[in-house]
């Protein structure tokens, strides 16, 4: 296995926007564009450990829509009392969610999806459930998302958790469309929505890479073995795939080719930034064929083909 150094550049410098805010996530959306999410304050975990729900002081978020250095639209969310972790394009809206969300009692629990529209205003809101690692959207509106742990076997007063399957699709107003069956995930670890007719995903305790075709309606689901154990999370174009190093090695990149239906063992990638330093990443997301870097407030993205 040899060693491949990359120098990426910048795609676009945020530090003008993020002045009072910090940075909760930034991801790709299914249109191209770039979302990132900012919050004025981190909200404290409860007992120092375990994210909130809903908050109990009011925050003001921010989402970017970036589509290049020059083009960055900014929309203000002020007065906000739910803790948001993931933000993506829903149609002509947004959607903000939570990974958390609290059961109360029968009927009473947090509906952790707001879709807003490009003013700041809550449209309608829904469950997605409780320990989401992953959202994304697809552009006909299939909200794909995936569960660690806890939203798998159940915490926050939830004994039978909406994501005990590790991987649900939605419509647009929150009414399930499909839920896994066919793999046994007890942490869904990556999650990559490459187009209505094409979902991948990969998940503990097997470490396998699943690819979902045929869109919610008509899922067949099939499985490789990247020999991998512990990604964070994978870009493709379908030939070629880049995975997180897994346990241990975070941060360190390997690309993979696929051959006769299994992926060769592949080489390793480092990322440095233009001045040629090992980039501190604020966050990372894998959409596609591209990853997506967010550090010292600057996004820098590569795709798979610009790797070979």
């Amino acid at each position: 296995m040899f060693h491949k150094t990359v120098t990426l550049q910048p795609f676009a410098d945020i530090s003008v926007h993020t002045e009072g805010f910090e940075i909760v996530s930034a991801q790709l959306g299914g249109d191209g564009c770039i979302y990132v999410l900012l919050i004025n304050q981190i909200p404290e975990r409860k007992s120092g450990m375990f994210v909130q729900s809903a908050l109990k002081q009011p925050r003001t978020y921010k989402v970017l829509m970036v589509e290049s250095q020059i083009y960055i639209d900014e929309i203000i969310f002020p007065d906000q009392h739910f803790n948001y972790h993931y933000v993506q394009p829903l149609r002509r809206h947004l959607l903000l969610v939570g990974a958390r969300s609290t059961y109360y009692g029968a009927g009473r629990y947090d509906l952790n999806a707001k879709v807003c529209d490009y003013t700041g205003r809550i449209v309608r809101e829904f469950l997605l459930g409780d320990g989401i690692q992953n959202v994304q959207v697809t552009e006909k509106g299939t909200i794909w998302t995936s569960y660690f742990d806890e939203g798998v076997f159940g915490n926050n007063g939830w004994d039978q958790p909406v994501g005990e399957h590790g991987l649900v699709a939605w419509d647009e107003h929150g009414n399930k469309l499909y839920e896994d069956h066919v793999s046994n995930i007890a942490d869904c670890y990556a999650l990559n929505v490459v187009r209505e007719e094409q979902v991948w995903f990969y998940y503990y305790t097997d470490f396998l890479l699943g690819c979902i075709s045929g869109g919610p309606s008509q899922p067949k689901v099939t499985f490789m073995n990247p020999e991998i154990s512990g990604s964070a999370g994978f870009c493709t174009d379908g030939y070629h795939f880049l995975f997180d190093g897994g346990y241990g090695k975070h941060g360190e990149y390997v690309i993979k080719k696929l051959e006769q239906s299994s992926l060769t063992k592949g080489h390793k990638v480092k990322f440095l930034n233009e001045k040629s330093v090992p980039l501190e990443l604020k966050s990372q997301d894998f959409r596609e064929d591209r990853v997506l870097f967010c550090a010292d407030d600057t996004l820098y993205q590569i795709s798979v083909s610009d790797l070979l």
